[in-house]
């Protein structure tokens, strides 16, 4: 039985202590500092109370071999946080994996909405269920398998999104963005992972796929009178990297 946001397991309540978090080992493009670490796991340990569901989910997607590249709790918290203030109803997701940050944004909301999440492969899809049903959070949400450059528009934008979040291949970030932004209602939010990449994208000297996707993204944005946004630098367990937050005006 998975516990609910914010609580602790029963077994936990009565040990006195939560079982120990489970040891990620993120996929980075750097080593992050010893500092950024002690300081996620320190506040984490104020903030983030032990929750069975979560883990089970980190856990079960490593077993299945899926590459350990979510969201760290901190900014699955944020997420989740982030939801619950603008109350959320229906949220699209671009890039499943695991799971992990789709149950975070499931729990924010309410009985009756909905988080559409779309995975490129059945594989993942597969697992991602798997830790939907134990985190009890199946009833909210929506798979859709296949690539979301094909599946993104096979949706209605009659039935607008209030908040999108991007964290798929980031070579395809401003197909993506397109597609949120058809999607969301006026107001609503775009939020794309990964647009730092340790510093990377403001580098000249590099130019990879991912780099020059996160770059045609920006220079979109820059020209595109009905979004407003900016980036926001972040340091933590999972190294130097930093979201996008867009708002459609």
């Amino acid at each position: 039985m998975s516990t609910t946001h914010g609580a602790e397991t029963p077994a936990a309540s009565n040990l006195g202590a939560p079982p120990e978090r489970f040891q990620r080992k993120y996929a980075m493009l750097s080593t992050p500092d010893p500092n950024w670490v002690r300081n996620d796991n320190f506040h984490n340990s104020f903030l983030i109370p032990y929750d069975d569901a979560t883990e089970h989910a980190l856990k079960h997607s490593a077993a299945n071999g899926m590459p350990d590249i979510a969201v760290h709790p901190g900014q699955g918290k944020f997420l989740n946080l982030f939801a619950r203030t603008i109350g959320a109803k229906r949220i699209l997701e671009v890039g499943t994996l695991g799971g992990y940050s789709t149950i975070w944004f499931a729990r924010a909301v309410p009985e009756d909405g909905q988080v559409v999440t779309c995975e490129l492969l059945d594989k993942y899809a597969k697992v991602a269920r798997d830790n939907f049903e134990y985190a009890g959070v199946s009833s909210k949400i929506k798979i859709i398998v296949g690539p979301a450059a094909e599946t993104l528009p096979t949706l209605p934008s009659e039935e607008k999104f209030d908040l999108a979040f991007i964290d798929a291949d980031k070579a395809s970030n401003l197909t993506y963005f397109l597609e949120a932004k058809r999607l969301v209602k006026r107001g609503g939010v775009i939020i794309v992972d990964n647009v730092v990449r340790n510093g990377t994208v403001a580098n000249p000297d590099i130019d990879d796929d991912n780099v020059r996707g996160v770059r045609r993204l920006l220079e979109h944005i820059k020209n595109d009178k009905e979004v407003d946004a900016t980036t926001i630098g972040t340091v933590s367990e999972k190294g130097y990297d930093g979201f996008l937050y867009a708002l459609y005006q």
